[in-house]
């Protein structure tokens, strides 16, 4: 799968996702700095899905209607930490046909799916 992850993941994530075989543009790499509005739409350009714990997303496509091809909003506090990467690939292949054109939160305990449309 085709994503993209924002400078506020970690590089541990990445490396995971990488592992796993996705083809993973990492924003701490080489787009240090985008603006997020920068990010979303080089994400939709690219038609990759947008992997962030930044909730200022969600505005950008809900109330500014900025396109995207999916955002995956992960939200894990510290005490959780270490499910994140497992969720997150449990997620990318048993939901892999549901990520394209939804707004994702996933969590701990469960994954809520939202449509774009």
């Amino acid at each position: 799968m085709k994503l993209l992850a924002d400078e506020c993941c970690d590089v541990s994530l990445v490396a995971a996702l990488r592992k796993d075989k996705h083809d993973v543009l990492y924003a701490t790499e080489s787009l240090r700095g985008a603006t997020d509005s920068d990010l979303l739409t080089l994400a939709f350009a690219e038609q990759r899905i947008l992997i962030t714990e930044d909730k200022d997303f969600g505005e950008l496509v809900y109330r500014f209607q900025m396109p995207t091809h999916g955002i995956i909003l992960l939200r894990f506090d510290v005490s959780h930490a270490s499910l994140k990467i497992p969720r997150l690939l449990k997620l990318l292949k048993q939901q892999a046909n549901r990520i394209s054109g939804n707004f994702i939160v996933l969590d701990p305990d469960k994954v809520r799916i939202r449509s774009l449309s």
